[in-house]
């Protein structure tokens, strides 16, 4: 598919999550790619060939990984040659400003929203869909309060060209391309659903009465399509996410 559309070849991947989906192709695109430079993070592979580089935040290499002794989930070859620590790495190629973002705690622990100053796109990840609610992995660090920290901090870099569309472009982790408007959308109905599932919890609701409650119903038209992600997991994942810490 790449190929169709330049013959240049694949000089960087970049993991937005540690998700199957967005890794499961590392290793057959990193073999497919060829790095102009070699050494630390260049993408050797085992027989000496510079394949393409795999960038992505340094939680998602613990979540691919494993320590030594340790059986990984994920198979060596497809681990991230590159990994950045702290909120964001830049990056320059083909003529263009690139900003990895790390947003904390959303998702997951090891989100990265990838900015392409020039073009003024955005590919957001998993923290913005057009398709289904936000999938708040809490084994592995997501909440809903980072899902919302995230789209705010997505809006921060957004800018409407005229009468709040067009401008600045945004790649959603699935379904169409987005700008600020849709995001803005995204972000109240993710803090709409927040602030109910808040109140019920102040009202000391059971979590089986806050879903029966339905506190998506309004959205659900518009979100629930996703059978892998119900509004009752989304719902079940915000009530957890906002229980107080045990100490």
């Amino acid at each position: 598919a790449i190929g169709k559309i330049t013959r240049g070849n694949i000089r960087y991947l970049v993991n937005t999550s540690a998700d199957p989906a967005h890794t499961g192709g590392n290793e057959n695109l990193r073999k497919a790619g060829m790095q102009i430079f070699g050494g630390p993070g260049s993408g050797a592979l085992s027989d000496g060939t510079q394949g393409a580089v795999i960038f992505a935040h340094e939680n998602v290499m613990n979540r691919m990984s494993a320590p030594t002794g340790k059986q990984s989930p994920t198979p060596a070859g497809a681990w991230p040659t590159d990994t950045y620590f702290g909120n964001q790495k830049e990056h320059y190629f083909n003529g263009e400003p690139i900003e990895l973002i790390h947003i904390a705690s959303a998702h997951t622990d090891g989100d990265t929203m990838v900015y392409f100053r020039r073009s003024d796109v955005v590919s957001a990840g998993e923290i913005f869909t057009t398709t289904n609610y936000p999938v708040i992995d809490l084994q592995r660090g997501g909440n809903v309060q980072g899902v919302i920290e995230g789209l705010n901090r997505l809006l921060d870099i957004l800018v409407p060209e005229h009468e709040e569309e067009g401008g600045t472009l945004v790649i959603p982790g699935r379904g169409r391309i987005c700008d600020e408007a849709d995001v803005v959308e995204y972000r109240d109905m993710v803090t709409i659903i927040r602030d109910r599932v808040q109140d019920m919890l102040k009202r000391d609701m059971t979590l089986d009465q806050i879903k029966a409650a339905k506190p998506t119903r309004d959205y659900d038209p518009q979100y629930k399509a996703d059978a892998a992600w119900t509004p009752d997991m989304f719902v079940e994942a915000v009530y957890r996410s906002l229980l107080p810490r045990k100490p």
